[in-house]
């Protein structure tokens, strides 16, 4: 679950971590007006979308007083915002009013999950305020990375010597380390799959703020906290994203024009390749998990359908604690209480796979035995389309 930058800034600020002082969150020109005033006369108006690149797309402007404020507002609240992330745009619904700072230096620190180590890796670089993979391409020694041991914890001297490792001054040392310990500390408590501060910026009167920040949330971690509830709401820019975890379903949206239904998060992406040799390109990634009921496969069809982009849809089903049998009377209610106008192949193995099998041969839906066989038929099929 992605969080809005005030937000994060929010959850982080209950860490120590110091941000710019904040006039509140502007859903309409008159609130940003007043935020503007509350700040003193100047404001920095923050577009809230999940892509980067703000600045360049016109997502960041300052107001210098109320007035200037709430005709910046009106022009941005509602707007297309387009990035180098977002090339079609995400639409702005909120803006994050904050004081104008004066940034000297700017510097990146980060933490994510590191699949080679299986350790939650801190990231710091003393090239902040560009994003953290160009400069890992163009500039890798700019970067220094920190496996945390689990067992032991942050040290004192470990933080230092990943600060010097970045090459960061030795004036501003004490207080990063300080960042970097409130930052882990942050992901760690809230169950985060990422969470940085880019910019974190030294300002010319010499404070260390977080100039901006992101954090995503695990997901699976949720319900152990029920104080995310409110952000849970604001997640997704995506509406059949957003759909579909109402319905709890873990969909990801492509951009590609075959739908893939599996069941097993590594049997999905093997789908998605195997789509992908076939000649096609995936258009989600939806997972309906161990021992799917027939609604639950009716759902996960209705939201594949959303997407104007699907030309097909392919389910590729291996039961263990997924029975054939139930997968099949899901795919059969959905065919016969939707208008599906596109085609459709089902690939079924394991547990009742035979049952489920033979229930399908009543349908128009096309079989198919292997999971490389059915990804070429859908491409085939999705190409007549």
């Amino acid at each position: 679950m992605k969080i809005h930058e005030y937000q994060a800034k929010e959850l982080l600020s209950k860490y120590g971590v110091a941000t710019p002082k904040s006039g509140g969150v502007a859903s309409t020109p008159e609130e940003a007006a007043a935020a503007v005033e509350a700040l003193g006369g100047r404001g920095v108006l923050k577009a809230q979308v999940h892509v980067g690149g703000r600045g360049k797309g016109g997502g960041i402007k300052i107001a210098d007083g109320p007035t200037e404020a709430r005709t910046l507002a009106s022009s941005m609240i509602g707007m297309l915002l387009k990035t180098h992330q977002a090339p079609d745009g995400v639409v702005v619904h909120k803006l994050l009013v904050e004081e104008p700072i004066k940034i000297a230096r700017e510097y990146y620190i980060g933490v994510v999950p590191d699949r080679e180590s299986q350790r939650n890796v801190l990231i710091v670089s003393a090239m902040g305020g560009m994003d953290i993979e160009a400069v890992a391409e163009e500039h890798p020694d700019a970067i220094a990375k920190l496996a945390v041991d689990p067992a032991m914890g942050l040290r004192d001297f470990q933080l230092r010597d990943v600060c010097f490792r970045a090459g960061l001054p030795a004036e501003h040392m004490g207080e990063i380390t300080k960042f970097l310990r409130q930052l882990y500390t942050c992901y760690l408590e809230s169950d985060a799959s990422m969470a940085e501060i880019n910019p974190l910026a030294v300002t010319d009167d010499g404070r260390v703020l977080a100039a901006d920040a992101k954090i995503q949330i695990d997901d699976n971690a949720l319900y152990r906290h029920p104080e995310f509830n409110a952000f849970k709401e604001e997640s997704e820019e995506d509406e059949i994203e957003a759909e579909a975890h109402r319905r709890g379903i873990q969909y990801v949206r492509l951009d590609g024009h075959i739908g893939v239904i599996g069941n097993g998060a590594g049997l999905v992406m093997g789908t998605l390749d195997e789509v992908a040799r076939a000649g096609g390109k995936a258009a989600n990634f939806l997972d309906i998990g161990g021992g799917a009921k027939a609604e639950l496969v009716r759902n996960s069809l209705e939201i594949v359908l959303m997407d104007p982009n699907v030309k097909g849809v392919l389910f590729n089903i291996f039961g263990g604690i997924t029975r054939g049998d139930e997968v099949a009377k899901g795919i059969i209610a959905a065919t016969e209480t939707m208008d599906i106008r596109v085609p459709m192949v089902v690939r079924l193995a394991g547990t009742r796979a035979a049952e489920g099998a033979e229930l399908l041969k009543t349908t128009s839906l096309v079989p198919a035995t292997t999971m490389q066989e059915a990804a070429a038929k859908i491409v085939e099929l999705a190409g007549r389309a």
